[in-house]
């Protein structure tokens, strides 16, 4: 038997309980390989952008990154262009740290979008296919009720590896579902950890080009 029949006789036979559990398969699959994909775009615009940005940082030139900032759609593109906006009006380091903050607080949540229904299907999908198990138990049980005695036990066992398919199925979706909710929290700190380094070394190379230049006006 091929591993597509076996697939195909194995759905067969766990009923209709196996369905619900396909149907949270694939949403939880589909949010999963999105979230994958977004997260893999807005590291690689951030490492990208910020690799532009901080030799003009450290050079002084905030026109120019404020200009490359503003035209990014990166989230650190978006956090630079907050703290640079805060700078065009008297403050202190902590006035412009708060306006960066603020930047964070609209980009993270976007970050985080969707992860945790991952982990959610992961745990509701262990409780459908225990339920089709549950279900499939009971309609094994009432059916050999009333058959032959000597049918009873060979009846008996088909039911209930019919009914622990629900089982197996679920638990072979969920244990991956949760791993890849690891995954993906794992990227998304990764991502909020190098827009919070990013924020400290602009605000660093701005107090130093502050103190630079109120050395040269007193000189």
């Amino acid at each position: 038997m091929s591993i597509f029949e076996f697939m195909v006789k194995f759905f067969q036979d766990s009923g209709l309980a196996i369905y619900p559990s396909i149907l949270i398969m694939a949403v939880g699959l589909a949010i999963a390989a999105e979230r994958f994909v977004f997260l893999a775009k807005a590291r690689a615009q951030n490492r990208a952008l910020w690799d532009k940005l901080q030799p003009q940082l450290q050079s002084g030139k905030l026109k120019e990154v404020h200009q490359m900032a503003s035209s990014s759609d990166s989230a650190v593109g978006k956090i630079v262009a907050y703290g640079l906006q805060r700078m065009q009006s008297p403050g202190r380091r902590e006035d412009v740290d708060a306006a960066m903050e603020e930047g964070m607080m609209e980009i993270v949540p976007r970050l985080e979008k969707r992860t945790h229904y991952i982990a959610t299907f992961a745990n509701v999908i262990t409780l459908v296919g225990l339920l089709g198990t549950i279900i499939g138990l009971i309609k094994g049980f009432t059916a050999v009720a009333a058959v032959n005695p000597a049918e009873k036990a060979e009846m008996l066992s088909a039911s209930i590896s019919i009914a622990m398919n629900n089982t197996a199925f679920a638990l072979t979706v969920a244990i991956p579902f949760l791993l890849i909710h690891a995954f993906l929290q794992a990227r998304t700190s990764e991502i909020v950890d190098g827009l919070e380094a990013a924020k400290i070394s602009f605000l660093n190379a701005t107090q130093r080009l502050k103190a630079e230049s109120a050395a040269a006006t007193a000189r």
